[in-house]
């Protein structure tokens, strides 16, 4: 009878020390992890979003002036190429 107490109170304290000492580390530790990696996505599209409004302003910018440019110009006059990247 004591050796059957003395042997679930050893499968206890091993499974206290797996589930406190392994397991719910490695449990919060990855779900930290996903969080970090979800922010850094988060801001690395925002940024993404930044760049392409931008580099999108830029282009309307050019092509309204490149347009105003070209409302002097009468019909058949040489224009020159500007190539717009």
């Amino acid at each position: 009878m004591i050796l059957r107490i003395l042997f679930f109170a050893f499968l206890a304290y091993l499974a206290y020390k797996l589930i406190f000492g392994l397991i719910l580390p490695v449990y919060r530790t990855t779900r930290r992890m996903r969080k970090t990696f979800r922010e850094m996505q988060d801001r690395m599209q925002e940024q993404t979003q930044q760049y392409s409004n931008q580099q999108y302003q830029s282009h309307q910018n050019a092509s309204h002036q490149h347009s105003k440019y070209n409302k002097g110009v009468e019909e058949g006059d040489y224009i020159d190429f500007e190539e717009i990247k």
